[in-house]
């Protein structure tokens, strides 16, 4: 039998992946779903209607109101250190990322503490010339070489969280 002395054993819960669902490309919800299934992860999909998803008692489905901000409020409540929100809302990975957990646009860019000021910076200076008059166009195309460095990014996250864990 093991004596454990003085030693400190920290229980942590497992990282958990939370979809913000309602503007996220199916191929991007298809490539977490196979990789938290893989992974043996939980996974938490919020939007504003019912998205399809395989049945896993790992995953769940919270469809929130389409008020302003539900989904982004919901996914901040469920958010622990450490979990990884995918979303492309700016301004949600923001406070994602406040709270400890990672956030991953869904053409696989890492949001962190170093970047996330430039990019909401950016977003709103984008916002103001919107209201201003200039066109932008919105964002580009969602390619195939995006959703490759999307698989990319999320199999270096979550095999560093499992290797954490274990």
């Amino acid at each position: 039998m093991p004596v454990f002395g003085a030693q400190k054993f920290v229980l942590r819960k497992p990282m958990q992946i939370i979809i913000d669902a309602d503007a996220c490309p199916k191929a991007v919800k298809e490539i977490v779903f196979r990789a938290a299934e893989r992974a043996k992860l939980n996974l938490t999909v919020v939007a504003n209607t019912k998205i399809r998803m395989p049945y896993n008692p790992l995953f769940k489905s919270i469809i929130v109101p389409a008020n302003f901000n539900e989904a982004d409020d919901k996914i901040v409540e469920l958010v622990s250190p450490e979990d990884l929100v995918i979303t492309a809302d700016i301004p949600l990975a923001d406070r994602v990322i406040k709270k400890g957990a990672l956030a991953l646009d869904p053409r696989g860019y890492l949001y962190d503490e170093n970047n996330i000021g430039t990019k909401l910076a950016m977003r709103d200076l984008m916002h103001e010339l919107r209201e201003n008059g200039f066109e932008g166009g919105g964002p580009d195309e969602f390619k195939p070489k995006d959703r490759e460095r999307f698989a990319n990014s999320l199999q270096k996250i979550i095999s560093g969280a499992v290797r954490k864990v274990q």
